[in-house]
């Protein structure tokens, strides 16, 4: 019988998709280290499989991502699958919202996929083999109006994985791109939380159309997590995972936007976030 593969994921607070895909692993009788930063351990503690555990870890720090990924070598001598998880979602005008945002939006979205790749990629090209998840988003592909820090966090992992698929080939490691559609989960409700009551300037007329952006993926046609994750987990685990996982609600409507002329998709966002008029 096979060894259990070894699994680290991060960003897996309960609500979140990062928790359900713990979970859908743990079917697959993977040793899952489910990971998340120091206040969310606790939401955590209900995992109710003996092959998850879970560890303190901030992607946005090196320490903690040096210490994280040592510690799950040190006890199971590898890790052979990494999935990309943890991420923030940043809501507002790009020409008002603050560069200190933006940064964080960044520092967590993008730079902590890559820091979690530097510190994992020479044991797994040690080892010649190995697979890494990287997780985007259809506004990846296809920016919307009021997340454009969100979604070039994100085009930016895009980019990144591509490049990564093929660097990381000579070592035996596969590199999967996860584009979710509209996932339902905790993602909206903590966006808005972190939007909070802005009191925006040039945009105060645009103040529940910038909200209705922070939770338009969360409507009652978004996927159910539990089947995103298992959908994800299946293909991951798979002999030969593919190069991408394009999954969810509104992935339809994102790939005709991508190949439709800019007019269109201006028309198409302009008309569903409220900025077709002057002020």
């Amino acid at each position: 019988m096979d060894e259990p593969k070894v699994v680290l994921v991060t960003g897996c607070a309960k609500g979140g998709i990062g928790y359900e895909y713990c979970r859908a692993l743990a079917e697959h009788n993977c040793r899952v280290v489910a990971s998340d930063i120091p206040r969310r351990m606790d939401d955590m503690l209900d995992f109710n499989a003996d092959n998850i555990e879970t560890i303190e870890l901030d992607v946005s720090s090196n320490e903690s991502v040096s210490s994280a990924v040592n510690s799950v070598i040190s006890k199971y001598g590898h890790i052979d699958v990494l999935i990309n998880n943890a991420g923030i979602g940043s809501t507002g005008p790009l020409a008002e919202l603050s560069l200190d945002a933006i940064k964080k939006a960044w520092e967590i979205n993008t730079l902590g996929q890559l820091r979690m790749v530097q510190q994992i990629v020479p044991h797994m090209a040690s080892r010649r083999r190995g697979c890494i998840v990287n997780v985007g988003s259809v506004v990846g592909r296809v920016p919307t109006p009021w997340a454009g820090s969100y979604c070039s966090s994100k085009a930016a992992v895009h980019a990144m994985t591509n490049s990564l698929r093929v660097e990381l080939r000579p070592f035996g490691i596969n590199v999967v791109l996860v584009v979710p559609g509209a996932v339902r989960s905790n993602f909206g409700s903590s966006s808005l939380e972190r939007l909070g009551d802005h009191d925006w300037k040039l945009y105060k007329e645009f103040k529940e159309a910038i909200a209705e952006r922070a939770r338009a993926s969360q409507g009652s046609k978004a996927t159910d997590a539990t089947m995103f994750a298992r959908h994800v987990a299946k293909k991951v685990l798979s002999p030969k995972p593919p190069k991408q996982i394009v999954f969810g609600h509104m992935t339809g409507l994102f790939a005709v936007l991508s190949l439709s002329p800019l007019w269109v998709r201006d028309l198409f966002f302009s008309t569903r976030f409220n900025l077709n008029k002057r002020v």
